[in-house]
């Protein structure tokens, strides 16, 4: 049933102009790394990742017409920014039961390959729960800084905000993330 209305939205937004379809194309082939990236740094889950970048890429294709040139990777992250927000609140009101990437992968038999699937989902597991303890207002503007390497002018220009808040933003998110490091290499050494 969404992909049927996924369908017709896509096609209801593009179908009155072929350059908006081709451009809706370019954007998706352009971007969709950098929102999967994003909405998984942002707090939204594997389970309902793709259905989020999805999500972002039907809102695109709806507001496309009013997109400046030079300016979709912002409109982009705005919308990536409150796709995610909307996932992280639906989860908590529906207070879903989700099985821990742990627990999932805790069946793998343990060949070389196995083994590396689950050093790498311990590893994103970590990842994703040291970025979560940052508040999110600075967990996005390290995101954008120090994974996706973004310059501290893009970042402002993407968020709307000075640079030199951004710049705040990333400085003290650095410090919460160390200091988030550190209390996790202590919890697994015992201390």
């Amino acid at each position: 049933m969404f992909a049927a209305h996924a369908a017709k939205l896509t096609t209801d937004a593009v179908a009155r102009d072929p350059a908006l379809d081709a451009r809706l194309r370019q954007l998706a082939i352009d971007h969709y790394d950098f929102v999967w990236r994003s909405l998984r740094r942002l707090g939204v889950t594997p389970p309902e990742t793709d259905d989020a970048a999805q999500r972002v890429f039907l809102t695109l294709a709806q507001k496309l017409p009013s997109v400046e040139g030079g300016k979709e990777r912002s409109f982009v992250f705005g919308i990536v920014m409150r796709v995610a927000a909307n996932v992280r609140r639906d989860r908590a009101t529906a207070r879903l039961r989700e099985v821990p990437e742990s627990d999932a992968t805790s069946s793998l038999s343990h060949d070389a390959t196995a083994e590396t699937a689950l050093a790498h989902a311990e590893e994103r597991a970590t990842l994703d729960e040291i970025l979560a303890s940052i508040p999110e207002e600075r967990r996005i503007a390290f995101v954008l800084f120090e994974i996706e390497e973004l310059t501290l002018v893009e970042i402002a220009e993407m968020l709307g905000i000075p640079q030199g808040t951004v710049t705040s933003r990333v400085r003290r998110a650095r410090e919460e993330f160390r200091a988030a490091v550190t209390r996790h290499r202590a919890r697994n050494k015992g201390v």
